[in-house]
């Protein structure tokens, strides 16, 4: 069995995170699974009671919060595994899901990045993810292939090409990121993964989608559903994907139909709902992009 090493992120949720790793101790051998915590800038230091649920965890703090893409490049720097398996800290794995992800690899070798069937961990029956349409580029839009499904096992012997996978769970083979590199801290959160399935694409890598192997997801934990920092993120980092990953005219033609369409239809939205205070955000969101270039650090948000 090839050495594997599971990341995941924590950023003030301590029990949430306990509950992640119970769930992978329950579910994987110690003896060939490394596990890796990244503490991202947590209020709070809980080590000594992660250290008690997984005696083996490899525990990192950051003292400041170096988003999504961020905390997971420090566990992939230090990762041992032949096989990285990102996982969130709000989800909660199955039995096996390692070795039929590996069985996956080892059948299909142009798989770059490979994410399994996500349920929502609430309501169990419900699909959140099995694979992406391909993005429009134009629109920046694509579409959740069997999102908000109830569960009746269609997809569990499904796996094959998809749009993008899903960074709530996600693996790759370790050996792959030298030629694709770490993703990217540009975002600090949203489509970084997207981004980086992109560089697996241009290193003509596959990005796939098995249904063979199931994780539960508590969506929403980290970050509201509306919220400032979501609003922003989301706004600034749509435009942000297309410049990173299109040409000029093609961002061009976006930038026109996301500023004069996209963006002035939820404003309008945000007012119907009584949300005014997310307005701002959404032309902070826009003008970030076109003030920074687009390889810029610069968040434009106070984290």
């Amino acid at each position: 069995m090839e050495h594997i090493t599971i990341i995941t992120v924590n950023f003030n949720q301590p029990q949430v995170t306990i509950d992640f790793l119970k769930s992978v101790k329950a579910n994987t051998s110690a003896k060939y699974v490394e596990v890796i915590l990244v503490d991202n800038g947590s209020r709070e230091d809980h080590e000594e009671a992660y250290m008690l649920v997984y005696p083996e965890l490899v525990y990192i703090r950051s003292t400041v919060n170096l988003g999504f893409a961020g905390g997971n490049n420090l566990g992939i720097k230090v990762a041992k595994g032949d096989y990285l398996l990102l996982l969130n800290n709000d989800t909660e794995i199955t039995e096996n899901l390692i070795e039929t992800m590996i069985a996956e690899f080892d059948s299909h070798p142009e798989i770059g990045i490979l994410s399994p069937l996500l349920l929502y961990f609430d309501q169990p029956e419900i699909i959140q993810y099995a694979g992406f349409t391909e993005m429009n580029y134009l629109t920046c839009r694509n579409k959740g292939i069997g999102n908000m499904e109830t569960d009746k096992g269609q997809y569990d012997g499904d796996s094959r090409e998809t749009g993008f996978c899903h960074g709530a769970a996600m693996m790759c083979r370790k050996a792959d990121l030298e030629a694709v590199g770490l993703m990217a801290e540009h975002f600090f959160l949203y489509y970084e993964e997207l981004d980086w399935c992109e560089h697996f694409k241009k290193a003509g890598k596959k990005i796939w989608f098995t249904g063979k192997a199931k994780v539960y997801h508590k969506e929403s934990i980290s970050v509201g559903k509306e919220s400032n920092i979501k609003t922003y993120f989301m706004t600034r980092n749509r435009m942000l994907f297309i410049r990173r990953n299109t040409d000029l005219l093609n961002t061009l033609l976006f930038s026109v139909y996301y500023v004069v369409f996209a963006c002035t239809k939820q404003i309008v939205v945000y007012f119907l709902k009584g949300r005014t205070d997310l307005v701002p955000w959404v032309f902070k969101g826009i003008l970030w992009n076109f003030t920074n270039s687009k390889n810029s650090h610069k968040l434009g948000f106070k984290i």
